[in-house]
């Protein structure tokens, strides 16, 4: 029986094999993964700060705790991330995973431990120990610096060197996943992000820590900087530690310090610190409101308020430096200011760097420049970063930053005219001013109060609220003007609005109009006293009836069918005065006579 199933076991491995060959390379496409967690066993009475260590990590990564959610994280470096693990967390082992925003994800099984909390011992009653008797040590692991020390003879502005730091447990108890954070400040930690961890360090143990740092470029000057390290740990039983420690360090190329060599004298006063010291005191735009697009010019006053001449100044627009070589001298040419910031105000018709000679104590120079606002600038105030680059009578090399806010607003783009072709205006006589407002800037606008005034005119219905408008949206008007007197008439039009600092403003805009004399209608002749130089017109008497329905009659036959003029007449109709044919004229009545006939 088994030799008749040799074949298909063979060929099911042969199968088998062929699959997971295939498969074998797909884990290698997710870089994504978490190596450790440190501390890995906590206390749940505390809050803890979480290192999580793996690779391919992205800023915005967060950590998720199994069973209670997503953990306040810190982005380090692609190898490390910081948490918060709050207090109150059930005991039990966790899963923690890393969501990157890319939603890929990768989790570390039984990577955290929460213990409950250790009880509190009642103290017990004890003899009082003699005074010669030893101290009993620390129930407790205690973590401080043993010594420190620098691969390099001299710290210079710029330079990279290692620090080494060790370690010692002064405490009675072993320390355990102990994690040490280097704040930047005046130096910047490199290669591991500022955080380096141990796995344990037993009582009365010494372990050292070699950091890789850069000193800052803002040493020069300076005698000595600090560095802040952060210790956390915690012991056996999960409780947690942090202890904080403030390494000194000598920095090279100290200021010069004029005066006697210090003595030991009963009162020491402080030496006069002999330097040049550069400020801007005062500064202005010609530009009252700046907006994206505007090109203005920046003037500004800089007064020396140290008591040493400032040799070769050098003025940069943005911020920057002045290069130096590796002794601290200065070297010539080497000014970098195409670091600076340029993204809301960048220079024009010259470069941000500005050669300025040398100021004397006490006095003044004012520098210009001119600048233009970036047209995606939004309305805001920004701080703009001024270096300075200068030596001293020394020789001693100087970089000052200082900041300079500017303002940016973005009042409404209007367009204040007439809708349509103005009417004639006569003086004394009211007319009609067809106004409209149009919004053509890139955003809506919110606009207050629409007045329309003028001197020598009377207006009405010349004051509307005007409210939200659209981009390319409008708004009419129309006031009606009585005009004074004839001639040009100015039309002020106002339009009030909030700008983007809740600063109520006004947006003001003048119309000319002409307006003519007034206008007098001259009288028919024959009419209103006026001699037309004929005969008066006569009155036309009462149309009849007959004549009413002979016009009706000659309208329908498409005849004229208008009153007759005077001295026309009907046809039909007697002119006065004439006997219609076959009548005799009437007969005249005798003359009256006082006495009778005659018989």
């Amino acid at each position: 029986m088994n030799a008749k199933r040799t074949p298909l076991v063979q060929s099911i491995l042969l199968l088998a094999l062929i699959f997971g060959l295939f498969r074998w390379p797909a884990p290698a496409l997710a870089a994504l993964g978490i190596v450790s967690v440190q501390p890995s066993t906590v206390s749940s009475n505390t809050s803890v700060d979480l290192v999580v260590t793996g690779s391919d990590f992205a800023d915005g990564a967060v950590v998720i705790l199994e069973n209670f959610g997503a953990l306040t994280t810190s982005f380090v470096s692609a190898t490390v991330l910081r948490a918060m693990l709050p207090a109150g967390i059930s005991p039990g082992v966790y899963t923690v995973t890393v969501v990157n925003p890319d939603s890929t994800s990768a989790s570390l099984p039984n990577a955290l431990t929460v213990v409950e909390p250790s009880p509190t011992q009642e103290p017990t009653a004890t003899n009082t120990p003699p005074s010669d008797a030893t101290p009993t040590p620390s129930t407790r692991p205690l973590l401080v610096i043993d010594s420190y020390g620098t691969n390099v003879d001299k710290i210079l502005a710029g330079t990279q060197f290692n620090l080494s730091i060790k370690l010692e447990n002064m405490g009675g108890r072993a320390a355990t996943n102990i994690v040490a954070v280097f704040t930047p400040g005046d130096f910047i930690p490199r290669e591991s992000g500022g955080v380096l961890a141990v796995s344990e360090i037993d009582s009365g143990e010494k372990k050292k820590f070699v950091q890789p740092l850069t000193a800052s470029s803002e040493l020069s000057g300076k005698d000595i900087a600090t560095l802040v390290m952060t210790v956390n740990y915690t012991d056996s039983s999960g409780t947690a530690y942090t202890e904080t420690f403030n390494v000194v360090l000598p920095v090279s190329a100290p200021r010069y310090v004029a005066g006697p060599t210090s003595t030991p004298t009963p009162t020491s006063t402080s030496a006069a610190i002999q330097r040049p010291q550069l400020v801007i005191t005062a500064y202005e735009s010609n530009v009252s409101q700046l907006q994206p697009g505007s090109r203005f010019e920046l003037q500004l006053q800089i007064q020396n308020l140290g008591n040493q001449l400032a040799k070769r100044v050098t003025m940069i627009l943005g911020g920057g430096s002045s290069g130096s070589s590796l002794d601290g001298t200065p070297t010539v040419g080497g000014v970098s200011g195409a670091s600076g910031d340029f993204g809301n105000f960048a220079p024009v018709s010259a470069s941000n760097v500005q050669f300025l000679g040398d100021i004397a104590s006490g006095s003044s120079y004012n520098a210009g420049a001119t600048l233009i606002v970036n047209a995606t600038t939004n309305p805001g105030a920004y701080p703009m970063k001024i270096s300075f680059a200068y030596l001293d009578e020394k020789g001693n090399q100087y970089n000052d930053d200082q900041v300079v806010t500017l303002l940016v607003y973005s009042p409404p783009q209007l367009d204040v005219n007439f809708y349509r072709q103005l009417d004639p205006l006569f003086a004394g006589q009211p007319g009609l001013l067809p106004l409209q407002v149009v919004n053509l800037g890139r955003k809506s606008a919110v606009l207050g109060n629409m007045r329309v005034e003028g001197v020598g005119a009377q207006f009405s219905n010349n004051t509307i609220l005007v409210g939200a408008l659209d981009i390319g949206g409008y708004y009419t008007l129309d006031t009606t003007v009585i005009p004074d007197l004839p001639g040009p008439l100015e039309l002020n039009i106002t339009i009030d609005y909030t700008d983007d600092f809740n600063q109520a403003q006004t947006i003001s805009r003048t119309l000319t109009v002409e307006v003519q004399e007034m206008f007098e209608p001259e009288p028919f002749p024959g009419e209103g006293g006026v001699d037309g130089g004929g005969e008066p017109l006569p009155i036309s008497e009462t149309e009849t009836f007959w004549q009413k329905a002979w016009r009706f009659v000659r309208g329908l036959l498409g005849l004229d069918s208008a009153l007759p003029t005077p001295g026309e007449f009907f046809p039909g109709e007697i002119p006065p005065g004439e006997i219609p044919p076959g009548e005799s004229p009437p007969l005249e009545a005798p003359a009256s006579n006082s006495s009778g006939p005659k018989g």
